[in-house]
């Protein structure tokens, strides 16, 4: 005799994984980081020179908007279209001649310890404060060149995108129109006579596979044309 045997209750639940983002959506939230790291830069100076001033609630404020700047930019070194994943000049930009993660990373150093000059009332404040200031035209210069670079690269993308779909839908019409013929074909076998029945179901199997074939590249199509 057979036992089933019942799986135990607290098996562990398989956790559905997260759908992929596509490369529209990537770099959608890549030019998203890049324009908060923009926006953030000036509200650090602004916020700090208002705390330097006695100014309720600025230095929070300040040191909240630091937090959310270095976050973006760690964001934007990471993952699928970071300077190291894409190369070229996004790369050249961040770490070649350009050295914008340097310049970055050197205005994060800066702001915190003007931050925590303002917050002890330290001599060297008003010193750390200037310097703050001085750094933001150009740190936003640099940010406003790596925004372009990512805004170029989407479209670069598009583009490509584009051209693919263009591609995937000839495609469609070759096949469509193979279907039609052997549809056709199918047609007239199926008003044969005697071993007609056989060779009509050849021909259908073809058919079947047609339009499976086109079904697909349809799909394709679509997900080409939402990226």
């Amino acid at each position: 005799m057979l036992h089933h045997v019942r799986a135990p209750t607290d098996a562990p639940k398989r956790v559905a994984a997260a759908p992929r983002q596509t490369a529209g959506e990537l770099f959608g939230k890549t030019i998203n980081l890049s324009g908060r790291r923009r926006f953030t830069s000036q509200r650090v100076v602004l916020y700090a020179v208002l705390a330097s001033q006695g100014r309720d609630a600025a230095l929070a404020t300040a040191r909240d908007a630091l937090t959310t700047f270095s976050d973006a930019h760690r964001a934007l070194l990471e993952g699928e279209l970071s300077p190291a994943a894409l190369g070229g000049e996004l790369k050249q930009a961040y770490f070649g001649a350009d050295r914008a993660d340097e310049r970055i990373c050197a205005f994060i150093g800066l702001a915190q310890r003007a931050l925590d000059a303002i917050s002890a009332q330290a001599r060297s404040a008003p010193e750390l404060l200037e310097a703050l200031v001085e750094s933001a035209t150009p740190l936003l210069s640099t940010l406003n060149k790596l925004t372009q670079i990512y805004e170029d690269l989407a479209r670069q993308q598009a583009a490509s995108a584009k051209r693919q779909l263009t591609s995937v839908m000839g495609d469609i019409e070759l096949i469509a129109k193979h279907a039609r013929i052997v549809s056709f074909n199918a047609q007239v076998v199926a008003a044969r006579a005697g071993d007609a029945g056989r060779e009509f179901a050849v021909v259908s199997g073809e058919l079947t596979q047609i339009t499976g074939k086109l079904d697909g590249l349809v799909r394709e199509a679509v997900r080409s044309a939402v990226a």
